[in-house]
């Protein structure tokens, strides 16, 4: 059974602090169920009744569209090549009830882009961000994604994580570039297809335990999302998990998380230069 979003205003104004209302979805490796877990987040916030625009900014293997069967005309390699601006690169996804800009894979011209250009795309997603109540940004995997220089700061950053050693150490390697290039980074955790709670919480004790030895920093667990074999039935059908399977145990994890999210206060940031 399709569950529709909550009643909303169209267009209503943005009801978080703008910059303050970004979450990031990273992690140090590919295969963790980022995308999906981007997705799916922001199909779980616009059921809340919360206006939300999902920024697929992964330039290195961008998916979003193609996760959810979409075909759109434009997307964000046209606003990277100055052909149209992020307004117009918006493509409405339905189904959902939230907007999406759609990526551009293979495309290394964000990496070649100059200072003044990347100056000009962050501030365009700056005042795209003060139209929503949360924009939720799916980064590149990997620790040389040079996209993080384009999201304003002062939001969350969402790093997923599974009980793979590697995904452990890549999700290590990643908080503390992060939190060297910034000292008040927010970093969550998010421990994806776990077997069940208790197995997530020992994933992310140890995860934990790293950063707080060898870091001085502890970050928060936003949530545990179990393993769940509709998952990848939703993917392969190019449907929105939540849609597909509203009753899952993944989607009562979807929800405990963003309940956890909108309990946090907005951190105020400051416009980009």
């Amino acid at each position: 059974m399709t569950m529709a979003p909550k009643k909303r205003i169209a267009m209503h104004p943005a009801s978080a602090t703008a910059g303050g209302n970004i979450i990031n979805i990273a992690s140090g490796k590919g295969g963790v169920g980022k995308t999906w877990m981007a997705i799916s987040l922001s199909h779980a916030l616009a059921r809340q009744g919360e206006k939300v625009l999902l920024f697929d900014a992964d330039f290195g293997l961008a998916n979003v569209d193609v996760q959810l069967g979409l075909n759109a005309d434009r997307d964000l390699g046209g606003v990277v090549a100055g052909k149209i601006n992020m307004s117009q690169a918006i493509t409405p996804f339905g189904e959902g009830g939230f907007d999406i800009i759609v990526g551009k894979s293979g495309s290394g011209q964000l990496a070649d882009m100059g200072r003044a250009r990347l100056s000009e795309l962050k501030s365009e997603l700056w005042q795209l961000a003060q139209r929503y109540d949360r924009v939720v940004i799916d980064l590149g995997a990997g620790l040389e994604s040079a996209v993080r220089s384009l999201t304003p700061k002062g939001g969350m950053t969402l790093v997923v994580a599974t009980d793979e050693p590697t995904s452990l150490t890549d999700a290590y390697a990643y908080i503390k570039v992060s939190k060297q290039e910034n000292s008040k980074a927010d970093m969550r955790l998010v421990i994806n297809m776990a077997g069940d709670q208790r197995m997530g919480e020992r994933t992310y004790g140890a995860l934990a335990k790293a950063c707080r030895t060898f870091l001085d920093y502890t970050p928060p667990l936003m949530g545990i999302v179990r393993r769940d074999d509709r998952i990848p039935d939703a993917i392969r059908r190019q449907t929105a998990f939540l849609s597909r399977h509203p009753q899952s145990n993944a989607a009562e994890d979807l929800e405990s998380l963003v309940s956890t999210i909108q309990k946090q206060p907005a951190r105020p940031a400051k416009p980009p230069a």
